[in-house]
């Protein structure tokens, strides 16, 4: 048995499904960067109305992905959001695959996260002169064609995990102490999945 997973785990079709919306995992993903944001802030950013951007806040709050920021608001009239947990989320396949309702629940999460993530790679790529050299040569993008069992996959998966974590907690460990000269949001995406050529 694999260990587990330090993220939340969503085993209910309910809470999946929040995010067959597209929308609604862009703004969970620009929320879960900023810390905290209004409506209006994220609205501006997505090119939505903020009044349809607040709709869907607030479902992903009835869900427990996000919640209101307490404290941020100076006037009391704009809401202030972040998500309802630093450790994000996650799934496993095998919770929802038993109904064709949550087959097709996984697929169009799983290809909306493909697609939130190739647009935040092609953003950067489109961008990437703006960076400076020293970011550029510090990004990577590396694809390696192996030859795994199962477990060897998932203890892959494993050891993956644990490096992006410590370094997660070491970044947010700085920003905590006031070391942000210098610092970026970075996103890693790393996939392993099996293929027949």
């Amino acid at each position: 048995m694999r260990p587990q997973r330090e993220t939340e785990q969503i085993t209910d079709l309910s809470r999946l499904k929040a995010f067959t919306n597209p929308l609604r995992m862009q703004l969970y993903r620009l929320l879960y960067a900023a810390g905290t944001a209004t409506a209006s802030q994220l609205a501006e950013q997505v090119d939505q109305a903020p009044s349809l951007v607040s709709y869907h806040l607030r479902k992903l709050a009835e869900h427990g992905f996000v919640a209101e920021a307490s404290g941020q608001s100076t006037d009391g009239r704009e809401r202030w959001w972040q998500v309802a947990s630093e450790k994000g989320w996650g799934f496993r396949d095998a919770d929802f695959t038993g109904t064709p309702e949550g087959i097709a629940a996984v697929g169009s999460v799983l290809r909306g996260l493909l697609d939130n993530r190739s647009a935040q790679y092609r953003a950067y790529l489109d961008q990437s002169a703006a960076w400076g050299e020293e970011w550029t040569d510090a990004a990577f993008s590396s694809e390696w064609l192996m030859s795994l069992t199962l477990a060897e996959l998932a203890e892959m998966s494993d050891e993956l995990s644990a490096v992006t974590r410590r370094w997660r907690e070491r970044g947010k460990a700085a920003r905590e102490a006031g070391d942000t000269e210098g610092r970026e949001h970075v996103s890693v995406h790393l996939y392993g999945f099996p293929f027949r050529p």
